[in-house]
């Protein structure tokens, strides 16, 4: 008890006498002081009956630690409060302590015990609660009362909860924010030689909290508190001889002081030192001992201490890359809200880096992530949402998330608003919004908006109609080695959007996006040179770029491809080739495709002939609308195959 609680304790005796009650009070110490709570218990309920505040208050502090008895903070505010509503500052000040942070049920498992029976009998399990636990099972954060409670006491000369009434001025809690008051009670409380007020008045000074910015007496509190071995004192002044400001330039100074206070227990002194040690300059590098700092910091899950971990386990910096331990690090900040922390996990479960692939946990993290203001997050749960990629596709819940990401500047959220908005998928078309979507992201120089921007100027969509300012867009967007930009300004001057036609630049331009791997571009440029219109035939050329893209996916260059391995032009004439490139572009839907598979098969051309397999494609191709393939299945279901034609369909020579 402190020295001012002893002698209010001293004043308060001659007003209950120092008969039996008293007697009984020092019987009940005698006992506790022997390690006999129970026994202490019994003599002080003695002396509480015949009027002994102290004896209530010594009774809560039984009920608060759980010592004699069983751990319950309900029960040990009531018997607090008997003694507050006396006036003993000591009981006051508990209660001031509980209802600022609130308590939760008790170790022995009574809430869980109420939360299992009421959900076989809520009227007897309620009946028992208030039988077996009178005052409750938790005690819910009451600003108010502990407010209340610590002005009490603080008024009444109890130095520690004048310090922890100036933090709740400091912060507004239970009260508006003053910081006149919280000086006031924290250099109250200093006078006392209270190292949290010292802690307090130094945070006052340092960061001019109602009074100038003065970091020397900044200093001098934490030197007076830090000298009392307060912890937070130690780092506070740590980082002051770091900085140099209120103190001269210390850094041998400041890992000292971060040792002391790392050897306490105090996370943010463990951090630091595991900074210095992983820099090297102050201390010697050591990347086993920063480690270890690091994970006790962790440990008491302090946030920057577990990014660092997490970076240090992804990056590998001195140790072995270890994605799974940087998962397991990102995700313990990702449940402590760190925003980042949420994105990198979200991004980790997308990719099954480090942690099993699971989409769900991906969306969950990315959502969290986002509703914390994650721009990135924001922008992935859009996409996820434009997908379907974990439940429905909802066009509508992608714009909200595009709109929250685009406004906070992610262009690529920006482009794809303008996307949606220009086709009309799912929303209503607005070729006026598009364009102002795709304006502000080719602002920032962004090649793909500046190649959509371009696009709708070309097509003429909404109010947008400038070729001249396309051409521009297009120019700077290939320029900086966008593929498609350099593709579409090859079919602005092939003539593709009603320009007059430069078959030299379009050349110019295919070439470009073609050797970028541009498989639109190298079909047009093969088309180019195969039918040798504005620029010279050159049909080996012709064949090189239109296999290139047949090879990259291009269902009409696959169909080329086969019919030039059917004719010979520019590649040896090769049926079995022509069947092969025919297939997949069959398989993709192609009509034209589909028929002259059939024909091949059912005529055994590269091939061996196959009727049944024939006639499938015949009518795939025949529901697409191909007449030849109709009337291939009308002669073929008749018995009939004399007439059918041994040419192939589509463009080409």
């Amino acid at each position: 008890m402190g020295q001012s609680a002893s002698n209010l304790l001293g004043r308060l005796r001659p007003r209950f006498g120092r008969g039996a009650d008293v007697c009984w009070l020092e019987t009940g110490m005698a006992d506790y002081e022997k390690g006999r709570p129970l026994k202490a218990l019994q003599a002080w309920m003695r002396a509480s009956a015949l009027g002994s505040v102290e004896a209530d208050y010594r009774i809560g502090l039984l009920y608060l630690r759980g010592d004699g008895v069983a751990r319950s903070v309900p029960d040990a505010v009531a018997w607090f409060q008997r003694a507050g509503a006396l006036g003993y500052p000591e009981a006051q000040y508990q209660l001031g302590c509980i209802y600022l942070n609130g308590s939760k049920g008790s170790p022995n498992g009574s809430e869980e015990w109420f939360r299992v029976a009421s959900q076989h009998d809520g009227a007897a399990a309620r009946q028992t609660l208030q039988l077996l636990f009178p005052n409750g099972i938790a005690v819910d954060e009451d600003l108010d009362q502990a407010m209340r409670w610590m002005a009490a006491a603080a008024a009444a000369g109890h130095g520690a909860a004048q310090a922890l009434l100036a933090d709740m001025y400091r912060n507004g809690l239970g009260c508006e924010q003053d910081y006149v008051e919280a000086y006031r009670w924290y250099d109250l409380a200093a006078t006392q030689c209270i190292a949290s007020a010292q802690v307090g008045l130094g945070d006052i000074y340092h960061h001019g909290l109602g009074v100038a910015v003065d970091h020397r007496l900044a200093a001098d509190w934490y030197d007076k508190a830090a000298q009392k071995s307060d912890a937070r004192a130690e780092v506070a002044l740590a980082l002051i001889c770091l900085s140099g400001e209120g103190r001269r330039c210390d850094p041998d100074e400041a890992a000292r002081l971060f040792l002391q206070a790392a050897e306490r227990g105090e996370p943010r002194a463990q951090y630091q030192l595991a900074l210095m040690l992983l820099d090297g300059d102050i201390l010697p590098a050591n990347i086993d001992k920063a480690e270890t700092f690091l994970r006790k910091a962790a440990k008491r899950d302090y946030l920057p201490a577990i990014i660092r971990l997490a970076e240090l386990y992804s990056r590998g910096d001195g140790v072995e890359p270890d994605l799974r331990e940087a998962a397991n690090w990102h995700a313990r900040a990702a449940e402590l809200g760190h925003a980042q922390s949420q994105f990198i996990i979200g991004t980790l479960y997308a990719t099954g880096n480090g942690v099993p692939l699971n989409l769900r946990e991906s969306a969950r993290w990315f959502l969290r992530a986002a509703y914390q203001g994650h721009s990135a997050a924001a922008h992935n749960v859009a996409v996820y949402y434009a997908n379907g990629t974990v439940g429905e596709r909802d066009t509508t819940m992608a714009v909200k998330w595009h709109e929250k990401a685009a406004g906070r500047g992610v262009v690529a959220s920006q482009v794809q608003l303008g996307r949606l908005y220009a086709t009309g998928h799912g929303i209503e078309r607005d070729a006026d919004l598009a364009a102002q979507w795709f304006e502000s992201a080719a602002e920032t120089g962004d090649p793909a908006a500046r190649t959509a921007l371009a696009l709708l100027h070309l097509r003429g969509d909404g109010s947008a109609c400038d070729a001249g300012l396309a051409e521009g867009l297009l120019k700077q967007a290939a320029e900086s080695g966008h593929a498609a930009a350099a593709m579409h300004l090859g079919h602005l001057y092939a003539g593709k959007y009603s320009l007059r036609c430069n078959a030299p630049e379009a050349l110019r331009w295919y070439t470009k996006a073609a050797e970028a791997d541009n498989a639109v571009a190298q079909h047009a440029l093969g088309m180019m040179y195969l039918k040798g219109s504005d620029v010279q035939q050159n049909l080996e050329l012709a064949a090189t770029w239109i296999e290139r893209a047949a090879r990259g996916d291009h269902v009409n260059s696959q169909f080329q491809l086969a019919l030039m391995y059917c004719a010979g032009h520019g590649v040896p004439k090769d049926l079995a080739q022509a069947l092969a490139w025919y297939e997949p572009a069959a398989q993709h839907g192609h009509p034209f495709a589909q028929y002259n598979l059939a024909v091949m098969l059912s005529k055994g051309w590269g091939c061996e002939a196959d009727e049944a397999e024939a006639l499938s494609w015949f009518q795939k191709a025949a529901a697409q609308g191909v007449k030849q393939a109709s009337d291939a299945v009308r002669r073929m279901s008749e018995g009939k195959d004399d007439n059918l034609a041994e040419q192939t369909l589509g463009s080409g020579l």
